[in-house]
């Protein structure tokens, strides 16, 4: 075995002994839609409900048998890292530290809390993840505290790889993967399941798989940097994927992945990842994080001769989903969909004016949001109006009906900054 196999292998003993393989299931539904043979490595079924536990192990791993004095461990993290890290943390019984930014959810520091008790210490610093990472770092220079990275590690990356490692050890017998489909936020898990596939495969005289890396479309670290031949820092980027939202890859990872093309790089829309997890939740009933339902958002992005006919692999990296953000979900699926618009209308203010616009509607559609904004004239008001229909197609019927009145109005579902202010 190369080097990096062995490392990789005696990291995966060690875990082993806290927790067993997450499965690699076989997805009949997804083999179905897209005509290939569709399996699922479920990290959403990790302890944690994410793929961050190994990398979190792993690296406490390496640092307690180097140096079984090291008592303090500190991260920041206000996501799956800081679960992966409380939980290690209790398993060794060393003590953690954890910054998350006050703006952190309450569930979510619950939830980190429950795995770490009582050896982890929750503080909350800030309005975001930099001051939260800033009050952490200088916390440990202060107190001798060991910083774990969440991704930018080679200890981290080893970790990771053990998910790579269980795939190929998982695979029925004779089955040979065409494709892997990995999600890619600051670079970990990509870095690792890459290095180890072709370690080992090309050891074995095997072909390694086709690589394919999912982003967020608002949070394209990899994609950019790959274009620009180093690592960019993205000055503006959406954190609604929060799991794969990070604003520059780490150093590691992109000497890790620069070798490949930017075209092998697929960015998911984040309304239509909304779809994706709706879909698997509804049919599939499973429980995904947007980061989570990155890669099989990709199935329905990648070409078609790229899918067909094979044998591909979709990790599915965490389900740590709130379930109040499920409204937010279904309005971006719907909206993605062509199923439901805001429009913002000018409406005559005289009796019978609101029966006229309502026999415009077609029997499909219906009222999910009517507020009158503001009396803009003695003869006029302007209405903000959701509508939600069951095809695309019956919204084109609608703007025709409300031209031929001679209604005026804006359609603002897609006008972030209006739709952002009145809806």
């Amino acid at each position: 075995m190369t080097k990096f196999e062995n490392e990789v292998a005696a990291v995966h003993k060690q875990l082993q002994q806290v927790f067993d393989p997450t499965p690699l299931q076989f997805n009949q539904y997804l083999s179905d839609r897209f005509g290939a043979r569709i399996y699922l490595k479920r990290e959403d079924l990790s302890p944690v409900r994410s793929y961050k536990i190994r990398g979190a192990y792993a690296f406490i791993i390496e640092v307690i048998e180097r140096d079984p004095g090291q008592k303090l461990f500190v991260c920041a993290s206000a996501g799956n890292h800081a679960q992966g890290f409380a939980h290690a943390c209790r398993h060794f019984r060393k003590k953690g530290v954890i910054f998350m930014p006050v703006t952190t959810p309450q569930q979510k520091i619950m939830k980190t809390t429950s795995f770490g008790v009582p050896h982890v210490e929750i503080r909350l610093v800030g309005d975001s993840f930099d001051e939260a990472n800033k009050a952490a770092l200088e916390f440990c220079k202060q107190e001798g505290g060991l910083m774990v990275p969440p991704f930018d590690d080679a200890k981290v990356i080893r970790g990771q790889a053990t998910v790579a490692k269980e795939i190929l050890d998982q695979l029925p017998t004779g089955v040979a993967i065409d494709r892997i489909v990995l999600p890619v936020g600051g670079g970990g898990l990509a870095s690792g399941v890459t290095h180890y596939m072709e370690d080992r495969l090309g050891r074995e005289g095997g072909k390694a798989p086709e690589f394919s890396f999912v982003e967020p479309d608002r949070a394209p670290s990899l994609l950019e940097s790959l274009k620009a031949g180093k690592r960019v820092s993205l000055k503006d980027m959406d954190t609604f994927v929060d799991g794969a939202a990070v604003a520059r890859i780490g150093r590691n990872c992109f000497n890790r992945l620069k070798k490949y093309n930017a075209k092998q790089v697929v960015l998911a829309p984040t309304n239509g990842l909304c779809g994706t997890m709706i879909e698997m939740l509804n049919v599939e009933g499973i429980v995904l994080e947007p980061a989570g339902a990155l890669t099989i958002d990709a199935l329905k992005r990648l070409p078609r001769n790229q899918v067909a006919a094979k044998t591909i692999v979709c990790v599915t990296s965490g389900g740590n989903f709130d379930f109040e953000r499920l409204p937010e979900v279904k309005e971006r699926a719907m909206k993605f969909d062509g199923l439901k618009k805001y429009f913002i209308l000018r409406f005559p203010q005289r009796p019978g004016a609101l029966k006229d616009f309502l026999f415009l509607l077609g029997p499909e559609d219906d009222i999910a949001r009517f507020e009158y904004l503001k009396k803009s004239a003695r003869n006029f008001g302007s209405v903000l109006i959701g509508i939600e229909t069951t095809r695309p197609d019956n919204f084109d019927r609608l703007k025709k009906k409300l031209d031929q009145a001679g209604m005026r109005y804006q359609d603002i579902t897609d006008n972030e900054i209006v739709a952002n202010l009145v809806v």
